[in-house]
């Protein structure tokens, strides 16, 4: 099938869109982890064979799929929020889509995904997550031990929230899993090994906070093998959710 895909500027960011060849009227937004990127050219979901395998599915399937730059390594920043929500604004404009999204967020992206659907409840309809990054106080805690693993992490959060690397450690508004308020639906596929994201400490944290809010959420395991091939259970969570314009 052949899949448009538009590269644009904003806000000095790459974006891009995938627009199938038969529109369902509803559209996705991507939010990617730690590696991921684009520019004016390519992105990481159309060159990582994997990914692109689950963002091909999901546009066959009828859904505009768009995603941003969003400055890199944002470890889920205001920036990157508001990057992301002026997104859903424009693509709003150009594309003939329902008000209410789907977000897919991998990694860290997860961040930013939770800290949209607080901002933008009316405009979000369900949420899948990938080996998510839920608590990144807790990660940061966590990553200690791996000397030169968190001297890259402190780099990172450093340039994504705009403070020094000396002020990470006394740093108190980093996203941690208290501030995720919201209730809409969302299904996390976890692989079982080789995690840069301790589902302890994430996935299995954020199911039981959903369950003491009321409003539990779905996992799924699966071995790393597997991990990109779940685009069609992704869609059909998608599908659940929505019988309602």
């Amino acid at each position: 099938m052949d899949v448009s895909v538009r590269f644009f500027q904003m806000g000095g960011e790459w974006n891009a869109v995938h627009v199938p060849e038969k529109p369902n009227g509803f559209g996705v937004l991507i939010i990617g982890d730690t590696n991921h990127f684009v520019d004016e050219f390519n992105s990481l979901w159309i060159q990582h064979i994997g990914r692109n395998r689950i963002i091909n599915e999901i546009v066959e399937a009828g859904y505009t799929v768009f995603y941003s730059n969003l400055f890199g390594a944002h470890w889920g920043s205001t920036r990157s929020v508001n990057q992301a929500r002026q997104l859903y604004h424009y693509i709003q404009k150009q594309e003939i889509l329902n008000e209410k999204i789907h977000i897919l967020a991998e990694g860290m992206g997860a961040l930013t995904a939770l800290q949209l659907a607080d901002m933008m409840p009316g405009n979000i309809r369900s949420i899948a997550l990938i080996n998510p990054c839920i608590n990144l106080q807790v990660q940061m805690n966590h990553e200690k031990d791996r000397k030169f693993f968190y001297k890259k992490l402190k780099k990172e959060l450093a340039n994504a929230y705009n403070i020094s690397i000396d002020q990470i450690d006394d740093y108190r508004d980093f996203p941690a899993l208290k501030n995720f308020q919201s209730d809409k639906p969302v299904k996390i596929w976890q692989t079982t090994t080789n995690n840069t994201f301790d589902p302890n400490l994430h996935c299995k944290a954020y199911e039981e906070y959903r369950r003491k809010m009321g409003v539990p959420i779905i996992v799924t395991y699966h071995l790393i093998e597997k991990r990109y091939a779940y685009a069609s259970s992704i869609c059909q969570f998608f599908r659940k959710y929505e019988q309602y314009l």
